[in-house]
């Protein structure tokens, strides 16, 4: 029997639980402990090689659609060459590679957290073959190198690597945030100059960036090509999230049950009308409407230095959230340059103060909300080159 929309529609997010009374060892069995078993890696014993337990944390940054484009090189016993895997890239909604140069910069921060709670500086020489121009290319993110220092500073931030998310869920509209969290978020940058990240939860900007993230997101949800890069992205089920754990998971034993009988399909995800298609709007408009406060980072250039400025930046402000208790959900829709979203991009810049030749890099909406569960996550060994 087909499923309703609004089965479907509460199915996403909770699927472990719908049929908990009824196929208890189906429910049981359907956590994909594999493609989360990197989050529980950290909590072993780290290795040796000190390049090897910054890369295990680093490799859990936050990132555009959970592409984890990075490829680590190690040379010699203290460096280590980064680069991106250009096959993880998103053209349509991230035409200039700017939000995956964005997740590079997490990347980096996190291994340099983890280096420093080892007593090791890891120096950073970005582009060191040459900026990119429109798009990533063949040559280098980074090269970095790990050098012993008793002077280096551990970070408090460290600890809450293993429990930082992006949560995605609608947050609790009753009660506000707590204005000292927000500071701590704007006072989480190290001083990076050319940089500066707001927080608010005034009413009148949290009521207009509700509707403006609403907007844009439906921009895209109706954008065939860029709902479609979405769409191909995602894994269904069990078996695909394990085998490609990364991008879009869908699964839970509902969802599983959906799409072993022909209910849950990527066509009919793709296909407007659909009861798969449309469950979407339901809940993404109820998340975008719990905004209860929203922070950004803007840029006073927009190169691909401060791209990854913006990206170490934007961890940190991520890193802090889990330390204050509060929901974290990176909202890029109008932030993105592809030419069915300008209108919005030029009224998200202008809502945000920023001037001529600024760049709002990201946009947060924040909250309190559930306790949500880690993210897919290809093992070390799978971003390592030549080893």
């Amino acid at each position: 029997m087909p499923v309703s929309r609004r089965a479907l529609f509460y199915s996403i997010g909770g699927a472990s639980v719908v049929l908990a009374g009824a196929g208890g060892f189906f429910v049981a069995t359907r956590t994909p402990y594999r493609a989360i078993q990197p989050w529980k890696d950290i909590e072993t014993a780290p290795p040796e090689d000190v390049r090897l337990d910054a890369f295990r944390h680093a490799i859990l940054a936050p990132n555009p659609h959970n592409r984890q484009p990075w490829r680590i090189r190690l040379i010699g016993d203290s460096q280590a060459v980064i680069f991106c895997d250009l096959d993880k890239r998103l053209p349509q909604t991230d035409a200039f590679d700017r939000q995956i140069l964005i997740g590079f910069g997490c990347f980096l921060e996190i291994a340099r957290i983890a280096a420093a709670e080892r007593g090791v500086r890891m120096d950073i020489d970005p582009f060191p073959e040459g900026a990119p121009g429109q798009r990533l290319d063949a040559r280098p993110i980074a090269t970095l190198r790990f050098i012993k220092d008793a002077t280096v500073r551990k970070d408090p931030l460290f600890r809450y690597i293993a429990t930082r998310r992006s949560n995605k869920r609608p947050y609790d509209v009753t009660r506000p945030v707590d204005q000292k969290a927000l500071a701590a978020l704007t006072a989480a940058n190290e001083g990076k100059s050319g940089l500066q990240i707001v927080a608010t939860k005034g009413d009148k900007i949290v009521e207009s960036l509700r509707a403006l993230s609403w907007d844009a997101w439906k921009i895209e949800f109706e954008t065939r090509h860029t709902w479609q890069e979405t769409v191909d992205l995602m894994r269904i089920g069990k078996s695909e999230i394990e085998a490609n754990p990364d991008a879009v998971s869908v699964g839970g034993a509902f969802l599983d049950m959906m799409a072993l009988t022909g209910q849950l399909t990527r066509e009919k995800m793709a296909t407007p009308g659909s009861i798969a298609h449309n469950s979407a709007i339901d809940r993404y408009k109820s998340t975008l409407a719990s905004g209860m406060a929203y922070s950004w980072i803007i840029t006073d250039t927009n190169t691909r230095q401060d791209q990854l400025n913006a990206g170490q930046a934007w961890v940190r402000i991520n890193l802090e959230a889990t330390r204050q208790n509060l929901g974290f959900h990176p909202i890029s829709q109008a932030l993105q340059e592809y030419k069915e979203m300008r209108a919005e991009y030029a009224k998200v810049h202008k809502m945000l103060g920023a001037d001529s030749g600024q760049q709002v890099q990201m946009l947060v909406r924040l909250g309190y909300g559930d306790v949500i569960t880690a993210t897919l996550r290809w093992p070390l060994r799978d971003k390592l080159i030549g080893t």
